[in-house]
């Protein structure tokens, strides 16, 4: 299959003046709704996780494509020019839920904030509409957070959310935990430790693990990622020996030049991971492409702010053209095709009325 080229690719893909608005989608009203549940029924969430219908296996056809959705919880809210941009919980849990309720993607990996808030809106929109977007969905628990960005203890990433026994205890699917390298860091050193732990936990309850591994470097409290084969090959062999186990580990790498040296440095399964918002999600796309063509490990992609923060397009159309490159193979130029088609629709799933008004939780 042939790659499409750059200039087919920007002539399909254009905006004609197009500009996702968050609040069409998630009004105000709904937020507040949510914090009512959270003061007047705070036992309707583990409820909610008690009753949500699970999927019999992890992948449907050996494949996912889930939203990430911890940022926020490590202290990282840049989102382009926006210093701020994910720390709006109303725009970013709007994106989040117009990824999960109007696209195909597998499912979200998020803190506790963000995973409850999920399931109550999912109430909420259940009670209106009988529709479930939960159900069946992979939810994947988002562990260690403690290395807060830009903080002098960064490389000490701690376990501040999930702990293995909550993501059981909620019924979750899976969990996640970050190991990011500098080989002069002790505090990196210590993660690794951290991350090793929770893969023997994991192993020893059931509990798929996707482990993000990122080499480089922290200086200046300043943490960057090296992003070139070679130094992926090698983390790639550190996350691979994590724990006592590694039949339930999958790995959680950046898309680079030479990807195909990468996936055979494992024989894990691997999902691509989008990094910082460009703006222009077509980039991601073509690096999707080129990846899921890498080699058989590679199993789609883990991703957050460029689906979520896509400029001024829809956050679920961009969701879906990724589906499209994963799960049916398809070139970069027919998910932008798919994408521009679906752009704009849907946009009263939330807060459509077919059941009556919901009554008042208690």
């Amino acid at each position: 299959m042939e790659s499409s080229s750059r200039a087919e690719i920007e002539t399909a893909y254009a905006l004609n003046g197009y500009k996702f608005a968050v609040e069409e989608f998630f009004p105000p009203e709904l937020k507040d709704e949510v914090t009512e549940v959270r003061v007047e029924a705070p036992d309707l969430v583990e409820a909610e996780m008690e009753r949500r219908p699970l999927r019999e296996t992890l992948t449907l056809d050996g494949k996912l494509v889930i939203l990430a959705a911890d940022h926020p919880g490590r202290m990282v809210t840049k989102s382009g020019d926006d210093p701020i941009a994910m720390g709006d919980r109303l725009e970013y849990l709007g994106r989040v839920l117009r990824v999960v309720a109007c696209s195909e993607v597998d499912g979200v990996m998020g803190t506790p904030d963000i995973i409850d808030d999920l399931f109550i809106v999912n109430y909420l929109v259940r009670e209106r509409t009988g529709i479930d977007f939960l159900a069946n969905r992979v939810l994947i628990g988002s562990m260690n957070r403690g290395g807060l960005a830009g903080a002098a203890f960064e490389m000490d990433d701690t376990m501040t959310a999930y702990t293995v026994q909550g993501i059981v205890d909620r019924r979750l699917d899976a969990a996640k935990l970050m190991v990011r390298l500098d080989i002069n860091s002790y505090d990196s050193a210590q993660t690794l430790v951290y991350a090793a732990e929770a893969v023997r936990e994991c192993h020893e309850y059931g509990v798929p693990i996707f482990v993000e591994s990122l080499p480089g470097t922290f200086e200046n409290n300043k943490w960057t990622a090296a992003k070139d084969a070679e130094a992926l090959i090698k983390i790639v062999g550190v996350a691979s020996a994590l724990g006592d186990s590694t039949v339930l580990t999958w790995l959680k790498l950046p898309y680079c030049e030479g990807y195909e040296r990468v996936a055979r440095a494992t024989t894990c399964p691997i999902l691509m991971l989008g990094g910082e918002s460009r703006g222009d999600p077509t980039f991601t796309m073509e690096e999707f492409e080129k990846g899921m063509r890498a080699g058989g490990n590679v199993r789609g992609a883990l991703v957050g702010r460029n689906v979520l923060f896509p400029g001024n397009d829809d956050p679920a159309a961009v969701a879906q053209a990724i589906v499209a490159i994963v799960h049916q193979q398809a070139t970069t130029l027919e998910a932008v095709r798919l994408l521009s088609s679906l752009r704009g629709q849907q946009m009263d799933a939330l807060t459509k009325r077919r059941r009556g008004r919901r009554s008042k939780s208690r």
